[in-house]
């Protein structure tokens, strides 16, 4: 009998086709919702009067919302199945859309976007792990292009979401409020087609090693750090770029979003385009340049002030490849526990990702007041420069590990 992968889809065609046009719908509702915090956040920053001590700590709790929920998703799966999990993911998605709209001040706030992040956590784990269960040929293309679809949301999120702040219906303007309450709603949608889809109940093994003897492995902690420190470039580009081109080159709201665009634009071709290279010359070594790319791009950018700017922008390019080649990564060196690999993974990640965050709100909090006695007008941009800077470092601190987790594997002779 053929030892088929329980989370494989069955032989028919029509199956497979459903599976795979929800998982590419479902990450891209994934990619603009998410993205919708990069341009709403000088506007809550402005409405709740909030320093950007609290932005951070807002960003940190999206953070720890997305952290526990990565930590109970794989044990939920064995009660509810992984398609149980994408499902009430999404729709917890779509009801913190309420609770974001109506949330009377700036700590219902920070319980909104918790409980919207524990949606996103859930998302990350259920989806990932049917996705990188079913792809199982071509992994790296494949796991890639199910992510260049979050890009592809995350690219019409920033401009649409700004003008959709600005409309009006009569007197009233829609304001972030509502249009959380709107995006977020279309959350329904891959919930919907996920009830359609039909996959098999995933039989967990008991025999499986099991997380203690999987976090021994040295391996499966540089897959960690690198994620972590990648993933927290990536989160903080699109939490920060908006923000920073305001606040230190007083760039207009729709001119800093159409940047954020542009680096959607770099991040989604980026993942559409590079994923056969990567299967062909390697997932670590792809990675490698990938890192230390955004890692210039960010650290230069900054360095040349306004002029810099394009290239903050392309940070995207290299930056969008970290997190599904990564899961290429793990899939490959932990084939036969995928679930456990992902989620350990994950939820390690995050626990890194937390203070790191929290970190670039501290740093201009904590300068602007030294650079504004040395520099006046200047500290601004200078404090924000110094927090933009930390999110270069981040990217490589992560190209540093992987030339770690690069020699490790090629002495073991198992280099992806």
């Amino acid at each position: 009998m053929e030892n088929r992968n329980p989370l494989e889809p069955s032989g028919r065609n029509r199956t497979y086709i459903l599976l795979t046009i929800t998982i590419f719908s479902a990450y891209f509702i994934f990619g603009f919702a998410d993205s919708v915090r990069g341009p709403a956040i000088p506007r809550i920053q402005a409405d709740l009067v909030a320093s950007e001590f609290r932005i951070a700590l807002l960003l940190t709790m999206n953070s720890v919302g997305y952290l526990i929920a990565c930590s109970y998703t794989a044990a939920l799966a064995k009660k509810i199945s992984m398609k149980g999990c994408a499902i009430t993911a999404l729709l917890v998605v779509a009801v913190s859309g309420l609770f974001i709209c109506y949330s009377p001040g700036f700590w219902a706030l920070v319980l909104a976007f918790f409980i919207a992040n524990l949606g996103f956590g859930m998302m990350e784990i259920s989806l990932g792990v049917i996705s990188a269960a079913t792809f199982t040929k071509n992994t790296g293309t494949m796991l890639n292009l199910v992510h260049f679809f979050y890009g592809a949301g995350a690219v019409f999120s920033p401009v649409l979401s700004i003008r959709m702040m600005a409309a009006r219906f009569g007197d009233n303007l829609l304001g972030w409020r509502y249009s959380y309450l709107i995006i977020f709603s279309f959350a329904l949608v891959p919930a919907l087609l996920a009830l359609i889809v039909r996959l098999k109940k995933q039989d967990y093994d008991k025999k499986k090693t099991g997380y203690a003897v999987l976090l021994k492995k040295p391996a499966i902690w540089l897959i960690i750090v690198i994620l972590a420190f990648g993933v927290t470039c990536e989160i903080g580009s699109v939490a920060w770029l908006v923000n920073f081109l305001e606040k230190a080159y007083f760039f207009s709201k729709e001119r800093a979003a159409l940047q954020l665009t542009l680096f959607f634009i770099g991040f989604t071709a980026s993942r559409l385009i590079m994923g056969p290279i990567i299967d062909r010359i390697g997932f670590i070594n792809s990675l490698i340049v990938a890192t230390f790319f955004a890692g210039t791009a960010i650290t230069a950018g900054v360095l040349l002030g306004e002029t810099g700017a394009p290239l903050l922008v392309m940070t995207g390019i290299g930056i969008s490849l970290v997190f599904p080649t990564m899961m290429a990564v793990t899939a490959k060196l932990f084939a036969d526990e995928i679930d456990l690999a992902i989620t350990a993974v994950t939820t390690a990640m995050g626990v890194i990702m937390v203070p790191a965050n929290l970190m670039v709100g501290i740093i201009i909090n904590q300068t602007r007041p030294v650079f504004n006695s040395l520099f006046g007008d200047a500290g601004v941009r200078l404090a924000y420069s110094a927090g933009y800077l930390f999110i270069g470092l981040c990217s490589f601190s992560a190209f540093v590990f992987l030339l770690l987790l690069r020699r490790r594997q090629k002495k073991a002779g198992q280099l992806v």
